[in-house]
C-alpha cells in the first residue's frame, strides 16, 4: 500500500519536540473527561428538543411547527460553533491549548446547568423561547472551541507513530454523552408524564453543574502542549491564525469540512431526527427511541476505539474513506429497518446506523490535526470540524420538512443520509493526501 506523502509541520527544520508516551494515556483521559461533559451537555439539547422543547417553549404552534421550531433552537447552536472556533482558536493558537480548553469546559457546564432553571413558555411567555436560544448560543460558542482543542492537546502529547489511538479518546466523549444524555432521559421518562413536565426533564440539565466540577478538576491538572511550548519559545504563532487558514488553507480547510460531515450531519439524522420520527410519525414510545440511542452509543465506543487502531495502519483518510461508501450504501437499508415499527428491529437499525456514521468520526481528530501545521492547527481543526457543523446542524430540520414535503415517506431522508456519505468518502480520499507530519521525536 502506497504511503502518503507527508509536509513537515509545526517548529522549524532541524529543530524536533519531544513527546513521551507516559503522559500521553493521561492527557487523552483529560480530554476524554472534558468532551464527554460538553457532548452530554450538548446532546441533552438534542433529546429535549425532540420530546420536550417542541410542547413546552413553542406551546402556540400546531405540532409539527413546534417540531420543527424546537429543532431550529437546535440547529442555533451549529451556528454558533464557527464563532467559537474563532474565538478559541485564536486564543488556543496564540495563548495556549490549556486555557482555552479551561474556559469551554465552565462555559458550556454553565449554560447547560442554567437551561435547567429556565421558566416554560407558560410562565413567561416570549421570554421563554428567547433565553432557551441565548443558553443554547452560549453552549455552540464553548462546543465550537472545546473539541478542536481536546483532539490537539491529545495528539500533540502522543507519539507520532500512536496518534490515531490517542486521538480518538476524545471522540469516544461522544457516544459517552449520548450514554449519559440518553440514559439520563430514560430515568427522568420513568417518572409520571405530569410530573415529567412540570420537574423531571429539568433533572438531566441540572446534573451538569456537578459533572462540570469533575471535568474542571481533572482538566485544570494537564501541562500545556509540547509543540505549543516550542512555538510560544520560537515566537512562531500566527498573529490571526484563522485569517492565516483561509488565506493559505482553504483547500484543506475544506477538504476536513467535507471529511466531518458524516460523522456530525449522519449523527443527528440517526438520533435527534429519527427519535422524532419514531415518535410523531411511527407513534413509537419516547422511552423505545431514546434506549436505542443508549444501544448505539456503546456500539459506538467500540468502533472508535478499533478504527483508532485501524488508522495507524492504513491512515485515517482511507479509513474515512471506506467508512463514507458504507454509510451511502446502508442509508436506505436503514430506513427501511426502522419502517417496519418493529421495536426490536428499529434498535437494530438504529444501533447500525450509528456504527457505520461512527466509522468516519472514530478517525476525525487524528485526519484533522494532520491537515494543519501546529502554529495554526487549534484553530483549523475547530473551524473545519464546526463548520462541518453549522452545515449539517440544520438537517433534523430540514428532514422534518422534506418527511412533509413527502407524505410521511422517509425516502427523502435516506437520500439525505447518502449524499452527506457520500461527500465524507471523497475528504476523507483527498485528505489522505494532504497529511503533513510534525518533527517529534519520542522520549
Amino acid at each position: 500500500m502506497n504511503t502518503p506523502r507527508h509536509a513537515a509541520a509545526g517548529p522549524p527544520p532541524g529543530t524536533s519536540v519531544v513527546v513521551t508516551g507516559k503522559d500521553a494515556a493521561r492527557v487523552a483521559f483529560a480530554a476524554f473527561v472534558g468532551t464527554a461533559l460538553e457532548w452530554y451537555d450538548y446532546f441533552l439539547f438534542g433529546t429535549a428538543a425532540a420530546i420536550v422543547f417542541n410542547r413546552l417553549y413553542f406551546t402556540t404552534l400546531d405540532a409539527t411547527a413546534a417540531t420543527m421550531a424546537a429543532f431550529a433552537t437546535f440547529g442555533v447552536g451549529f451556528v454558533a460553533r464557527p464563532f467559537g472556533a474563532l474565538i478559541f482558536g485564536w486564543l488556543g493558537d496564540r495563548i495556549g491549548r490549556r486555557p482555552a480548553l479551561l474556559i469551554t469546559v465552565v462555559m458550556i457546564g454553565v449554560a447547560t446547568g442554567c437551561i435547567g432553571l429556565l421558566p416554560t413558555f407558560a410562565a413567561v411567555g416570549v421570554w421563554a423561547p428567547a433565553l432557551l436560544v441565548l443558553l443554547r448560543l452560549l453552549q455552540g460558542i464553548a462546543v465550537g472551541g472545546e473539541w478542536g482543542g481536546a483532539v490537539t492537546l491529545a495528539v500533540e502529547h502522543a507519539p507520532p507513530e500512536k496518534r490515531g489511538r490517542y486521538a480518538a479518546m476524545p471522540q469516544i466523549g461522544s457516544p459517552v454523552g449520548t450514554l449519559l444524555s440518553s440514559g439520563a432521559f430514560a430515568l427522568a421518562l420513568l417518572v409520571p408524564e405530569q410530573q415529567f413536565d412540570s420537574w423531571g426533564w429539568r433533572l438531566p440539565f441540572l446534573a451538569a453543574f456537578p459533572l462540570l466540577a469533575i471535568a474542571f478538576y481533572i482538566r485544570r491538572k494537564v501541562e500545556e502542549s509540547p509543540l505549543f511550548d516550542q512555538l510560544l519559545k520560537q515566537d512562531e504563532r500566527a498573529k490571526i491564525p484563522a485569517l492565516e487558514v483561509l488565506r493559505t488553507g482553504w483547500r484543506r480547510l475544506l477538504v476536513a469540512i467535507a471529511s466531518a460531515l458524516l460523522g456530525i450531519g449522519g449523527f443527528y439524522i440517526l438520533t435527534t431526527f429519527v427519535i422524532s420520527y419514531g415518535t410523531s410519525q411511527l407513534g413509537m414510545s419516547p422511552g423505545l427511541m431514546v434506549n436505542a440511542t443508549l444501544a448505539a452509543a456503546a456500539v459506538e465506543i467500540v468502533v472508535i476505539l478499533v478504527m483508532g487502531r485501524v488508522a495507524e495502519r492504513i491512515g485515517p483518510g482511507r479509513v474515512t474513506l471506506w467508512g463514507g461508501l458504507l454509510g451511502a450504501v446502508c442509508a436506505f437499508p436503514l430506513f427501511w429497518l426502522i419502517d417496519t415499527r418493529n421495536p426490536a428491529v428499529i434498535v437494530l437499525a438504529v444501533t447500525a446506523g450509528i456504527g457505520v456514521v461512527s466509522i468516519a468520526y472514530a478517525v476525525s481528530g487524528a485526519l484533522l490535526t494532520e491537515l494543519f501545521p501546529a502554529r495554526l492547527r487549534y484553530s483549523g481543526v475547530a473551524l473545519a470540524y464546526n463548520l462541518a457543523g453549522a452545515l449539517t446542524g440544520f438537517l433534523p430540520f430540514i428532514a422534518t420538512g422534506l418527511l412533509k414535503t413527502s407524505g410521511g415517506a422517509s425516502w427523502p431522508v435516506a437520500l439525505l443520509l447518502a449524499g452527506l456519505s457520500l461527500i465524507t468518502a471523497l475528504g476523507g480520499f483527498l485528505g489522505e493526501r494532504l497529511r503533513v507530519k510534525d518533527n517529534v521525536v519520542t522520549g
